[in-house]
């Protein structure tokens, strides 16, 4: 299913689901159990009984892509909680939600925050969110390199994202993305340095690699 991770003040748990192995998180605070969801993939069953037993306030959506909305409608309508995405990801939704996110809003639930962070590339309302030293990058950032782009352009904005508003974040900062295994901001930043170090074509875009590509 994936991972429990358990500190003083803060539980998350990854939820790995779907066709696609999309990542779906719940950060609690402990001492409350207020909880909120991250992006609501398929097998929404599962999602709602890993709730179970927590008091849910919002579920945050990092990015419009189908694969993380799946069982959004579902949990949504059981639930009956505020959903909450960037303005320019929002139409992507069959209905409209209760909060729109900007760069630097704060997100309470418990004694947590989550800080919000606009990180435009992979759509142009993609968000991470960052709470203490622990960021959800949605498909931003990945281990190995950044989210999918369709354009060069895109690629550079993606770029642009990651390397003003995530890799200022202190080193020890962990990773936990839209796909695969979490990673440590600072290997992230070390092999993009070799990235960034190597010419490119200037039509480079799609699936990047910071070593490879």
């Amino acid at each position: 299913m994936g991972f429990v991770l358990e500190e003083k003040g803060i539980r998350i748990e990854k939820f790995v689901l779907g066709p696609y192995g999309t990542n779906s998180y719940m950060i609690v605070c402990p001492l409350t159990e207020e909880s909120v969801l991250i992006d609501a993939p398929a097998e929404e069953a599962k999602l709602l009984a890993r709730l179970k037993g927590t008091h849910p306030k919002y579920i945050l959506i990092t990015h419009n892509h189908m694969d993380h909305l799946f069982g959004l409608s579902w949990v949504r309508s059981k639930l009956k909680i505020s959903v909450a995405i960037h303005p320019l990801d929002s139409k992507a939704l069959i209905q409209p939600p209760e909060v729109l996110l900007s760069d630097g809003d704060v997100i309470s639930f418990g004694r947590r925050k989550l800080k919000v962070i606009h990180t435009p590339g992979h759509t142009p309302g993609s968000l991470c969110f960052l709470t203490e030293r622990f960021l959800i990058s949605g498909d931003t950032l990945f281990p190995g390199g950044p989210g999918k782009t369709r354009t060069p352009s895109e690629l550079n904005q993606i770029i642009e994202s990651i390397t003003t508003k995530l890799f200022v974040l202190p080193d020890e900062t962990q990773i936990f993305p839209g796909h695969g295994d979490s990673t440590v901001l600072k290997k992230e930043k070390a092999e993009y340095a070799v990235f960034a170090s190597r010419p490119h074509d200037p039509d480079l875009c799609g699936d990047v690699l910071w070593l490879s590509s």
